[in-house]
């Protein structure tokens, strides 16, 4: 029987202070999520010969999750220092690399990047003991070919794309292009391409029978000369097929059902990317377009999502004037050889609090979030203008 290899990536990300804030105003938000989160590893318990799940936490919801005080608040729903210890099983899990705040990456200046992704690999690295992470899931799967240098810099091995972005370079089938890992090149550097099947993951996300997945999985590679690799990546922790708690009512139902099947011989083998990168490799060329997945009612293209409105874009273009004097500030301060602590905690609080404002839902909700970036922001001003009047000499020209 021919195998159809399936990868299935979840992305786990809450606002920051968000599962907080539900706690103090509807305690069963946070709960679902808690319980959606807690039903990952459970499920797969068991199955550890055959289920496969790569997983995206953002560094907001690692940061909740390890709080002490969260933990202690949630201990008796769902123990969250045990679902971080589970997590960390790699007979089940694959974790891959995000931002920590969980920013739509093009849309933030690229000095901002960097510490995005390395302050995100400090905190996953400490709290699930690894110091490498294979993959990388650019949040919102906002993607353009100019993070390649950077992701190759961070030792990425794969980004995850989304289906509606990527052209071949290289003369290929649809399937080829869909189901078989690729190359995508910007200057000297290159990086493996994974994409993500988007119609296939649109069943994921809202509910499907497996038969019916098995099918079409069946039919879209049945002209494949290559063992193909389907990948379905979506929320895994929002949506009522995710979060409801009915065994044979949620995709946790489903999954456990594949790997069943898997088990028993079917066609469809649930796989690690890394896994079958080792044993089938890479075929072709393509290049990326600059874009994001379908969010609901948006395609993903041109990111409108996120700068559909004159108050999102003001949001935008206020972000990258924080960061060019903070940058500047911080290059200044450098360059005279000050370290004074007080100045340098005062530039710290601000590059977070920057950082913070650059959160994907901030912009995402029309207008309804932007005062949450302006308020980081304003803060992060706060802080930069303490640190110049501590300091005039290193207030950039032209600030």
């Amino acid at each position: 029987m021919r195998e159809i290899h399936h990868a299935l990536v979840l992305n786990l990300h809450q606002p920051a202070g968000n599962l907080w804030e539900h706690l103090e105003h509807n305690a069963w938000e946070t709960h679902e999520v808690l319980y959606a989160l807690d039903r990952i590893p459970r499920s797969l318990w068991g199955y550890e010969e055959v289920g496969r799940v790569h997983l995206s936490l953002s560094g907001n919801l690692l940061e909740t999750l390890a709080d002490p005080e969260f933990q202690a608040r949630m201990y008796g729903v769902v123990d969250c220092g045990a679902l971080l210890w589970h997590f960390q099983n790699e007979a089940i899990f694959r974790v891959v690399g995000t931002g920590y705040y969980h920013p739509v990456l093009p849309l933030i200046p690229e000095a901002d990047r960097y510490e995005q992704l390395a302050r995100w690999r400090g905190l996953a690295g400490h709290l699930l003991w690894r110091d490498r992470f294979q993959g990388f899931w650019p949040p919102e799967m906002g993607f353009s070919m100019e993070l390649i240098p950077l992701l190759k810099r961070l030792g990425y091995r794969y980004v995850l794309v989304d289906s509606d972005h990527v052209e071949a370079v290289t003369p290929m089938s649809w399937q080829e292009l869909r189901y078989r890992p690729h190359v995508a090149r910007f200057g000297d550097d290159e990086i493996i391409v994974v994409v993500r099947d988007r119609d296939l993951s649109d069943a994921q996300q809202s509910g499907m029978e497996l038969g019916w997945f098995e099918q079409e999985l069946e039919a879209r590679t049945r002209w494949c000369d290559f063992a193909p690799l389907v990948t379905t990546a979506t929320d895994g922790d929002n949506g009522g097929w995710f979060r409801n708690p009915e065994p044979k009512a949620n995709f946790w139902g489903l999954y456990t059902e594949l790997m069943e099947h898997a088990r028993d011989g079917g066609a469809v083998r649930p796989t690690f990317i890394d896994d079958y990168l080792d044993r089938y490799g890479v075929s072709g060329e393509v290049r990326v377009n600059t874009g994001a997945w379908n969010t609901g009612w948006h395609h993903g293209h041109g990111f409108l999502q996120w700068t559909g409105s004159e108050e999102q874009k003001e949001g935008l273009a206020r972000v990258a004037e924080t960061s060019r004097v903070l940058h500047d500030t911080r290059w200044r301060a450098g360059e005279l050889g000050n370290h004074d602590h007080a100045l340098h905690r005062e530039l710290d609080e601000a590059q977070w609090r920057l950082l913070r404002a650059q959160t994907s839902c901030n912009f995402y909700w029309g207008e309804a979030w932007v005062p949450r970036a302006h308020a980081d922001l304003n803060a992060a001003w706060e802080s930069i203008g303490r640190a110049h009047r501590s300091a005039p000499e290193i207030v950039p020209t032209g600030s």
